[in-house]
């Protein structure tokens, strides 16, 4: 006799290509995105539950769950979008689910007595009782609700004896409700007409992709939280998501969420600590904490009803996660989006040329300010031919890196009590440290990566692998003394060059060595907007999303250091990093310049630039990429293959590319070495898959990575959609 029985799907914590199916014992109460043990051969796993169902029992036994785990359930919405993002992503489930459930890693915050007003009328309480009632509206332990009131502890344990407070349990403070009404701005005429149009796609209650495009000091910011009050004020319980490429950028636009909405922000970044995120996460997956702004991986919280995601700055590249599961969040984020039917609003005065070609083609709605905020004006730029201006020599014979009219531009800037950037995208004294003697290049053990000079500490570190060492006295590799020279400039070279060209100029850098937290990147940029600096020295930590009024001269030390290398995307990032770098100048009132230092005047990059034609470059590039069939126009994967045995991996090489399907409209090319050959003592092989369009990449790359056999050596990396090809 056949009988009902009730069965779960449970994606395991653990690299199953599939959840496993397990028997829902009777006396146990579980819903999807409960957490849950379940037997995995002789151990006990965790998982999530994706699927219940009712079957019919057969000679196959399935393996009861083994019990429920008292963590916060993960809503429905939120697991149902981290599924489909291991797919897209090639990632295993459960590989997948470990990275959005890791701050649950934390213990549980232990659960406190505290207490609360029961609402009895106070009749002939002391003054010092009334004081107690006042503030004992949320819970809190005696103590702390003693030294609220300014009273003993005596006075709240009378006061429970009265029934006037009752012992409650609570774990931690709750999360502040943003309102949405609290100080509304007022927008200059182009923004309110921007802000019409987004309130009339929001009116829709569809899936809405919006690209809100504005010059550097437009005002984006203003018009993009006039659609989040929108949101918060439609629906009690709504939530916002707003994502930053940057920990720099998230101060200040705190600050300006705080001002708007009464309330700080719920943040989330690499740099809060675990109880906080586990606090975080659980407030998120309950609906308490409404308005969060976060990097990349707040797309991965469970969020219970989200509503609206601002993605600030969205061509930026710190939107793709290279490491571990490789992913594209703006991407993300807008399927994300789709998949709940809700609006999503990409912000930026350089779009990406995906997300600018969706709109010219109508996929997604286009929105646009073009006048800087009040008086601002774009800045003036010039080009600086630095053949025709090679930089003059120090008075020590070491060379120099700011051309002449460089020189004077900053000289006037300084004489007019102005401030000053210099911007280039280089940390450190110098990229590379090399013997006179030998020619030997100082590089990472076991790695090609140069090793860079940072003169402050007397170190050479390793960007790429974080390897550290002192600056030796002589060759290692030769042995000369004294024979290591430094190439090329960094950022603290040429704050040493300031520091001697204008003696009396307060400099200094910002960069993530200098800032390496949101604490430290405040406190500087407080300093700029104090005027308790001249002369700002910074990578991209300061090229976008900062307001400096009496900033008015931006000055870029290496204009042509992004175009090197060849990476598909190296002309659209250096104009977009130029175009927010420049952008910096002249924000307020007075008029501002911005001058670039390039041994190719001629390229479109540069002549775009200089004319401030932002249609003639992307119209130069989406040609560039058309005929290619690259992104937008195409699809791109990459895999990368690694192992410590060369000749192992150049016979795996050989054989994954004997398996290549021959399937139409897609190109697979390789292997071959990767710029970066070898890092950490593995050596790194490459192939790069181009794709239609219409074609099933995802598809494509599972059929042909499961017709050959990986082995235990060899790490396989999949990367859909790769922005670094090192």
């Amino acid at each position: 006799m056949t009988r009902s029985i009730r069965c779960a799907k449970v994606a395991v914590l653990a690299p199953m290509e599939t959840p496993l199916d397990y028997l829902v014992p009777d006396d146990l109460a579980v819903s999807v995105g409960d957490h849950v043990w379940v037997p995995l051969g002789y151990a006990k796993i965790r998982g999530l539950v994706t699927e219940i169902s009712d079957t019919i029992e057969t000679e196959f036994k399935l393996k009861p769950i083994a019990a429920k785990i008292d963590d916060e359930p993960v809503p429905a919405a939120s697991l149902r979008f981290w599924l489909w993002a291991a797919g897209w992503t090639l990632t295993a489930p459960g590989t997948f689910l470990k990275g959005c459930l890791q701050a649950l890693k934390t213990p549980k915050a232990q659960i406190k007595h505290g207490f609360v007003r029961t609402g009895a009328e106070p009749v002939k309480l002391t003054s010092k009782q009334m004081r107690v009632l006042e503030v004992a509206v949320l819970p809190m332990s005696a103590a702390e609700l003693a030294q609220a009131a300014g009273v003993t502890v005596g006075v709240v344990q009378t006061l429970e004896k009265k029934g006037y407070l009752e012992r409650v349990e609570f774990t931690t403070q709750g999360f502040d409700a943003p309102d949405p009404d609290f100080m509304t701005p007022t927008l200059n005429d182009d923004q309110a007409a921007a802000d019409r149009l987004l309130e009339m796609e929001w009116d829709r209650q569809v899936f809405s992709p919006v690209l809100l495009d504005g010059v550097t000091g437009s005002g984006k910011t203003e018009v993009y939280l006039e659609t989040v009050a929108r949101a918060l004020r439609d629906d009690p319980t709504a939530q916002v998501m707003i994502l930053l490429p940057e920990i720099a950028l998230t101060t200040a636009v705190m600050g300006r969420l705080k001002r708007r909405f009464g309330v700080d922000p719920v943040q989330w970044h690499s740099a809060i600590s675990p109880s906080q995120r586990r606090r975080i996460w659980e407030g998120i997956a309950r609906g308490e904490a409404r308005l969060i702004v976060g990097a990349r991986s707040a797309l991965f919280l469970p969020y219970a009803n989200l509503k609206l995601i601002v993605i600030d700055e969205e061509h930026d590249g710190s939107f793709k996660q290279e490491e571990g599961v490789r992913y594209q969040a703006r991407d993300l984020a807008v399927m994300r989006a789709h998949q709940e039917g809700f609006m999503v609003v990409m912000a930026s005065a350089t779009p990406s040329l995906e997300t600018l070609t969706n709109a010219q083609k109508g996929r997604y709605s286009w929105v646009r300010l073009e006048q800087r905020h009040g008086t601002a004006q774009l800045p003036d730029i010039d080009l600086v031919d630095m053949k025709a201006h090679a930089p003059e020599a120090g008075p020590t014979g070491d060379k120099w890196w700011l051309s002449n009219p460089l020189v004077k531009e900053i000289e006037a800037t300084l004489a007019r009590r102005e401030q000053v950037l210099l911007f280039l995208n280089r940390r450190g004294y110098a990229p590379l440290v090399l013997c006179r003697a030998c020619g030997e290049r100082m590089t990472s053990p076991k790695t090609d990566s140069w090793l860079v000079e940072h003169r402050a500490t007397g170190r050479l570190v390793c960007h790429l692998t974080g390897f550290s060492m002192k600056k030796p006295d002589r060759c290692p590799h030769c042995g000369a003394l004294d024979s290591l020279t430094s190439i090329g400039p960094g950022v603290e070279r040429i704050l040493e060059e300031v520091r001697e060209r204008f003696p009396a100029a307060r400099a200094e850098i910002f960069s993530s060595d200098t800032t390496p937290d949101a604490d430290s990147s405040a406190a500087l940029i407080k300093r700029v907007e104090d005027h308790e600096t001249d002369i700002l020295i910074a990578t991209q930590a300061a090229a976008k999303g900062h307001n400096f009024l009496n900033l008015t001269l931006v000055g870029i030390v290496d204009a042509d250091l992004g175009l090197k290398g060849g990476d598909l995307r190296a002309a659209e990032r250096t104009f977009q990093l130029l175009a927010q770098a420049t952008g910096r100048a002249g924000r307020a009132e007075k008029a501002g310049k911005a001058v670039l230092q390039t041994y190719s005047p001629e390229h479109p990059v540069m002549q775009a630039l200089k004319a401030q034609d932002r249609e003639a470059f992307y119209a130069y590039e989406q040609m560039s990429r058309e005929i290619a069939q690259f992104p937008p126009f195409g699809r791109l994967a990459a895999v990368i293959l690694s192992a410590k045995d060369n000749a192992l991996l150049n016979r795996f090489g050989r054989e994954l590319s004997l398996a290549i399907p021959n399937t139409e409209g897609i190109d697979v090319y390789g292997p071959a070495d990767a710029p970066l050959s070898l890092v950490r003592g593995m050596w790194r092989k490459r192939f790069l898959v181009r794709a239609d369009r219409n074609r099933d990449l995802q598809g494509f790359m599972t059929a042909w990575l499961k017709s050959v056999k990986t082995p235990n050596a060899i790490r396989l990396v999949t990367d859909i959609e790769p922005y670094s090809f090192l």
